[in-house]
C-alpha cells in the first residue's frame, strides 16, 4: 500500500473503507510517544496488490479521484519494484513507478521508498519513510505511516474491508496517536 519526500507530485499512496471513528485531538499528537511499527515484516509475503482504503490527503495524490492501488514485486537483490496507480476525475489513469528498500535487517518493518529517478537515489531526501505500523497476521489489512504521523494510508488486499476489521484497525491507530478525523476514504470501483 504510502510516502513523503517524493519529487513527483502525482505520486499515489502506497495504498490504502468507510470512515467510522472520530479522531484524536491535535494536541494529543504533539505529545504522542514515538511511532511504533509492527515487530517484523516478511517482505516477500507483503508483495502483490494493495488497495488504498483511506488516507490522510496529501499533495502528491491530489489528482487521484478513485481506484488507488499499489503493486509491489521483489527485484533481484531484495529491493522492491513499486507501481502506484489511481484514476483521475476525468477517467484517465495516473501512474508512478518507484523503488523501495529495507534498511536494517531482513525483517524490518521500516522501509524507504523513492519515486525520483534512479540516478538521484544517493540523495537522502528523495527517500520517504514507509513504516508498517499495523498489519493483520494474514497480511490482508495494513496501515502505513512515517515517524511524524503526517501521512497515513490504510491498505487492503481487497477493494473493501469488513466493517468490524476496519473499526478495530481505527481503534489501534487512534491508540497510536493518529488523528482519525483527517482520514479520507478512497472509492474503489472493484
Amino acid at each position: 500500500m504510502p510516502p513523503p519526500h517524493i519529487l513527483r507530485t502525482s505520486l499515489l499512496a502506497l495504498l490504502c473503507g468507510p470512515l467510522l471513528c472520530a479522531g484524536t485531538p491535535a494536541a494529543a499528537q504533539d505529545t504522542a510517544p514515538p511511532l511504533a511499527t509492527i515487530a517484523t515484516l516478511d517482505v516477500p509475503r507483503y508483495m502483490g496488490t494493495w488497495y488504498e482504503i483511506a488516507k490522510y490527503p496529501n499533495r502528491f495524490q491530489r489528482h487521484c479521484a478513485s481506484d488507488t492501488r499499489a503493486q509491489y514485486s521483489l527485484k533481484p537483490g531484495g529491493d522492491v519494484h513499486v507501481i502506484n496507480r489511481c484514476r483521475r476525475a476525468d477517467g484517465s489513469i495516473d501512474e508512478a513507478v518507484g523503488s523501495a528498500r529495507q534498511p536494517g535487517d531482513a525483517t524490518s518493518p521500516r522501509l524507504q521508498v523513492r519515486f525520483a529517478p534512479r540516478w538521484l537515489s544517493f540523495l537522502p531526501f528523495v527517500w520517504g519513510n514507509y513504516w508498517v505500523v499495523d498489519l493483520d497476521p494474514d497480511y490482508q489489512l495494513a496501515a502505513v505511516s512515517e515517524p511524524k504521523r503526517e501521512y497515513l494510508w490504510i491498505l487492503s488486499r481487497t477493494p473493501t474491508v469488513a466493517p468490524a476489521a476496519y473499526a478495530a484497525l481505527l481503534e489501534r491507530l487512534a491508540y497510536q496517536g493518529f488523528d482519525l478525523s483527517k482520514l479520507a476514504t478512497t472509492p474503489q470501483g472493484q
